[in-house]
């Protein structure tokens, strides 16, 4: 299995915003959507702001894999439900990177509501 680089790790680190996209069923990429995104340990995870509705991260599940654009780098990835045990590790890398905008947009990617919407991102490449 593949795992991150240390500079695709501080690539995520550095950047407010990265690319996620999810293979079509040709195999295709399927255009690029602007998300926030953050490590924890030698892992990436993503949120879906608004719910499990949200185009991006239902296509992103049901596809599986996709593509995660960071820094000028795309790196092919897999979409996995995350384990209950690093929640409060998610919450608390999004709340060092991102309070700076502000309690009401970070409150949309913090906290137990969003919990069952948190992706990990694994590299298959």
């Amino acid at each position: 299995m593949s795992s991150w680089t240390d500079d695709e790790l501080a690539r995520v680190d550095r950047a407010d915003e990265v690319g996620i996209a999810s293979h079509r069923a040709d195999g295709t990429l399927r255009p690029f959507v602007t998300i926030w995104a953050v490590r924890v340990g030698d892992d990436v995870y993503l949120r879906s702001a608004h719910g499990p509705e949200n185009g991006w991260f239902r296509r992103a599940v049901a596809a599986g894999t996709g593509g995660l654009r960071v820094g000028g780098r795309t790196r092919e990835i897999r979409f996995e439900a995350s384990h209950d045990d690093v929640h409060d590790a998610v919450d608390a890398a999004y709340h060092d990177k991102y309070d700076r905008y502000g309690p009401a947009i970070v409150g949309s990617v913090v906290g137990p509501a969003v919990r069952s919407v948190t992706l990990r991102v694994v590299p298959t490449d």
